[in-house]
């Protein structure tokens, strides 16, 4: 009886999990030294264009280094992404030299991030080691940053395409900061705002 053979990559590839059905996937299918596998148990590499993603990729690979490539570089997905375990977080309109050098990166056991993304890190990481002197210290970042697009009168659709996010979030969003700043609606909250210098640049 003849024994099965079993093909694996080279040691020199690296096999990648494209989670999600990814737009990365066709780009990746080309490139020398990279293995797209179908699914994440099999990869040394995941990429994942959400937090949610990567949970749900980590319970069958809780080893495989993450890499998330997604729209938003807001604080919050950022930080949720490095607290769900990914090592690297790059914005989609990365060059194809920088996912190439990520996807390497990780894999080695590098923390990777876009230039944009360090940026912003860092400073979200210097505002958080000083006192909060915001105004409204119960939102969040992305609360405040909406509020601030609020009180310059942007409107919700405004509002979703400048942050990069769905009408439904902006909504929801809006219900909350409502409901934090006590006020019964966008008026009041425009009013709130610009008494504490908000959305006056």
């Amino acid at each position: 009886m003849t024994a099965a053979l079993l093909v694996r990559p080279r040691q020199s590839e690296l096999t990648v999990a494209v989670v999600d059905d990814h737009p990365v996937s066709a780009l990746l299918s080309l490139v020398d030294g990279i293995t797209l596998v179908p699914t994440p148990e099999a990869a040394d590499v995941l990429i994942v264009g959400s937090v949610a993603a990567l949970h749900r990729a980590r319970r069958s690979a809780p080893d495989a280094a993450a890499l998330v490539i997604a729209a938003s570089d807001d604080g919050d997905s950022v930080f949720g992404a490095m607290r769900a375990g990914a090592r690297g977080y790059l914005l989609e309109d990365a060059s194809r030299d920088d996912l190439l050098r990520a996807i390497r990166g990780v894999a080695a056991g590098e923390m990777i991030l876009g230039p944009a993304i360090a940026a912003r890190l860092t400073e979200l990481m210097i505002r958080q080691s000083q006192p909060d002197r915001h105004p409204f210290p119960d939102l969040t970042t992305r609360e405040r940053e909406i509020l601030d697009l609020i009180a310059q009168g942007k409107d919700n659709g405004t509002i979703a395409r400048q942050l990069f996010l769905a009408p439904k979030t902006v909504r929801n969003n809006i219900s909350l900061i409502f409901s934090k700043l006590g006020v019964a609606g966008r008026s009041a909250a425009i009013v709130r705002a610009r008494e504490a210098g908000i959305g006056l640049d």
